[in-house]
């Protein structure tokens, strides 16, 4: 089924659910998921959701929509955008950070974001899984990353005896590796019970 095709039969559904809503408000909720719907159709973001959704069906990390080296990069850019992308995950040397802003979308804020760590103490909750290649150094890592003609949206590695998580993003064309270690991060916030 194609992504156009599904889109319709979930307005469709959508639809026929907004006849048989008990009350007007959610009539207003099943109109605002068909206008979401409509949103993605009209503006040419077809492609761009069906890579969404398959990466969610890998249950791959979330989405960034940019990745900078330097905070500075990162900052000139969120103050050119015309409207500010919020709630918008980017990375700024591979460490996630989420975009605020006050308002009146004059104030503009990217202050870090724990995502990934989440997505990897999730991932590891029943143990690490098994490493699809090893690697004594980063270096030797990033080469064979970067090699991947078509690699997978995340896959775990190991360098040096540590487990990485190997990202691509596909919709930014990027590549990342987190350490599991990130995971302590965590651990320092949640106070220790006595």
């Amino acid at each position: 089924m194609t992504i156009q095709e599904r889109i319709l039969r979930t307005q469709n559904l959508l639809g026929l659910a907004q006849e048989n809503a008990q009350s007007q408000e959610e009539k207003d909720f099943l109109a605002t998921a068909v206008d979401a719907l409509w949103f993605i159709w009209r503006n040419g973001q077809m492609y761009e959701f069906e890579e969404y959704r398959r990466d969610q069906d890998a249950d791959a990390p979330l989405r960034v929509i940019a990745a900078f080296d330097t905070e500075d990069e990162a900052h000139a850019w969120l103050k050119a955008q015309p409207r500010v992308p919020l709630l918008a995950k980017v990375l700024i040397a591979d460490q996630y950070h989420v975009v605020m802003c006050s308002d009146d979308q004059q104030k503009r804020y990217l202050p870090p974001d724990l995502t990934i760590a989440y997505y990897i103490q999730e991932l590891t909750r029943d143990g690490s899984p098994p490493a699809t290649a090893r690697f004594d150094t980063l270096e030797e890592a990033r080469a064979w990353f970067n090699a991947q003609c078509a690699p997978l949206p995340w896959t775990v590695i190991q360098v040096g005896g540590a487990h990485y998580l190997a990202v691509h993003y596909r919709n930014i064309h990027h590549r990342a590796l987190f350490p599991f270690s990130i995971v302590e991060r965590l651990e320092k916030l949640t106070p220790s019970e006595p």
